[in-house]
């Protein structure tokens, strides 16, 4: 799968069914290529890019299910 399919992806968390937005980005291990993290963009942010920078990083262990169109996730694991 490309990074850029994953920006086609809603992130849901499954603790309570919230919708926290798409992936805008990923962090990626230059030594070994693995993604260690799916990045979205926080509130108030157009395009990612404008607004608040409060980013929300999601941790690929945190990552539940990747399906078609969602991404599932647990948040009791994440650290805001």
């Amino acid at each position: 799968m490309r990074i850029y399919d994953f920006r086609q992806k809603e992130v849901i968390n499954l603790a309570d069914g919230a919708r926290l937005g798409y992936v805008f980005d990923a962090e990626i291990d230059s030594e070994t290529g693995k993604v260690n993290a799916l990045i979205i963009p926080g509130q108030g942010k157009v395009l990612g890019l404008f607004g608040k920078d409060n980013e929300l990083v999601i941790p690929w262990e945190s990552i539940k299910k990747i399906g078609d169109d969602i991404v599932l996730i647990d948040t009791n694991s994440i650290s805001r």
